[in-house]
């Protein structure tokens, strides 16, 4: 079985990772190497985004 492939591009990940203050542990692990709490807060912060652009979306019809 292969491995799913992510909703989030790496470079979408990589900014959140920066944005979130933990970029530094992906370069020097790898994803594996961040916290199960900073991978939540990624996912949080990505849906937080995700909302924000529905709604600016639904304001501009």
């Amino acid at each position: 079985m292969g491995r799913r492939r992510g909703i989030m591009s790496d470079q979408f990940k990589e900014e959140l990772a920066k944005d979130l203050g933990f970029y530094d542990v992906v370069q020097k692990e790898g994803w594996g190497g961040i916290r199960a709490r900073d991978a939540g807060n990624m996912v949080k912060r990505a849906i937080e985004l995700a909302e924000e652009q529905l709604r600016s979306r639904g304001q501009q019809s």
